[in-house]
């Protein structure tokens, strides 16, 4: 072989590396986000526990189980029913790259814990619904084990005279999507009894509107019209009942959206009422929300490539619209198009960076290199018997366990990026942060299952 011919050679595979997913396990990294969700868990563990450092606690709570919202104690209803949509959209939608990934089982078993919580908080004949656990400035006080706790943990309940209409909207359409995961299994008691929990809960949440005010520090939301329309669409999709079509048509926003986030389901009811009318008014409107975001939009992005919206959570924000954007994909919106970025702006954060010499992942136990210092009290914690507490949270040192799968919340616009713990806006671990992120995964892993992973071109590749 020539010079020649051996450089070029050189020069191809360098550029075949920069544009496939050569370095990418993305089923591996679905399984870790799936571990990430054990972590959280809050309640009675099961024996299949699969995180040794953690074991039962909050006992006591007015609803036992459930997942904690981050790396606090609290369980805020709002983000955790927009995670759980999520990663049931995530799992009606891309079955295959769950089942592909080897995760279908552990997805089902996941998904489960957040629905029992969901199922166990509404009380249909008192219409009473659990939307919070804990104090949010009490909590906040606290810095150790979710086991150890013995702060106060008040039950915040909406009903007929204190609504909560955005919680509870959005909770119905987590429970009308499980409903549909569980008929997909086989499982049709379960499903009926989800189903049966969505619409009541749906019922009493346009019977009684009203936006929740009792969260005090965090999670506060203006509007409940993009909650409703997602359970309007989730349950006219496990019905077939027009009426809640008719429903979800009321209540979409077709104005630009700013994100897809715990806040904002505005671009995902867009999307949802263009798959189910295939009316160009629905699809303006989301094809919008996808030119305001890609390049040449009003999204900044950083010098190696990723969607930055916000500060807080760049990562999730991303994940989040890559998720979206590959669902998209999937009924014929500029598919394209849509792929390619979403699998660069996932690349990104698995790697394809340049944070700390490049390669870098900002999921916890994904690659060689990867934050070790989450803003995360149980995982600062060493192994009992040794105490836990605010010495912890300052101690510079790697935390003793390891987040397996969290997403911590991401680089700044510049990309720089610093791994401290006490930086809970760069290092924050959270429901939400690693929903869309895991949809976005098993939507991959299915294109590479249906052999059209699109070819990409992430600025700053990893290399190794």
């Amino acid at each position: 072989m020539t010079l020649t011919v051996l450089t070029l050679a050189v020069v191809l595979a360098l550029v075949l590396l920069s544009q496939t997913d050569a370095a990418k396990d993305y089923a591996s990294a679905l399984a870790k986000s799936i571990l990430f969700y054990d972590a959280q868990r809050s309640g009675k563990l099961p024996g299949s526990n699969p995180i040794h450092w953690r074991g039962d606690s909050a006992l006591n709570d007015c609803v036992v189980g459930g997942w904690y919202d981050a790396g606090d104690h609290v369980k805020f209803g709002l983000p955790a029913s927009a995670a759980t949509t999520v990663l049931l959209w995530s799992l009606n939608r891309f079955r295959d790259g769950y089942q592909k990934a080897g995760q279908l089982n552990q997805m089902y078993d996941s998904v489960k814990w957040g629905l029992e919580y969901f199922l166990n908080s509404w009380d249909p004949v008192h219409l009473e619904f659990v939307a919070q656990i804990g104090d949010g400035n009490l909590d906040h006080g606290y810095w150790g084990r979710p086991e150890d706790m013995t702060m106060d943990r008040p039950c915040l309940k909406i009903n007929t005279t204190s609504p909560g209409s955005d919680i509870a909207a959005g909770t119905a359409a987590a429970l009308a999507a499980g409903a549909i995961a569980y008929k997909t299994k086989g499982d049709d008691d379960y499903s009926k009894t989800l189903l049966t929990a969505a619409e009541s809960l749906y019922a009493f949440a346009k019977n009684y509107r009203g936006i929740f005010n009792g969260s005090n520090c965090c999670y506060t939301s203006d509007d409940d019209r993009d909650e409703m329309c997602e359970a309007s669409i989730w349950l006219y999709r496990a019905t077939q009942n027009a009426q809640y079509l008719a429903d979800a048509r009321s209540f979409v926003d077709l104005t630009l959206a700013w994100d897809l986030s715990w806040s904002s389901k505005k671009p995902s009811c867009q999307l949802y009422l263009y798959e189910e009318t295939q009316s160009d008014q629905y699809k303006v409107a989301i094809q919008n929300f996808f030119n305001n975001w890609l390049p040449g939009g009003t999204v900044s992005y950083t010098p190696c490539g990723l969607a930055w919206r916000s500060k807080w959570g760049s990562n999730r924000e991303a994940a989040n619209v890559a998720f979206l954007a590959l669902a998209a994909a999937e009924s014929g919106v500029d598919s394209d198009r849509l792929r390619k970025w979403a699998v660069e702006q996932i690349n990104f954060i698995l790697g394809d960076n340049n944070h700390d010499g490049g390669c870098f992942s900002y999921q916890i136990g994904y690659g060689t290199k990867y934050p070790t210092h989450p803003h995360h009290r149980g995982a600062s914690c060493p192994d009992k018997p040794a105490p836990c507490g605010w010495d912890n949270f300052r101690a510079t040192t790697p935390s003793p366990q390891v987040l397996v799968g969290a997403i911590v919340g991401g680089p700044e616009v510049d990309d720089s990026y610093e791994d401290k713990r006490d930086d809970y806006v760069l290092n924050e671990v959270a429901l939400d942060y690693n929903a869309g992120f895991q949809g976005a995964l098993a939507g991959i892993v299915h294109l590479q299952d249906k052999n059209i992973l699109p070819t990409t071109n992430n600025k700053c590749p990893c290399a190794s």
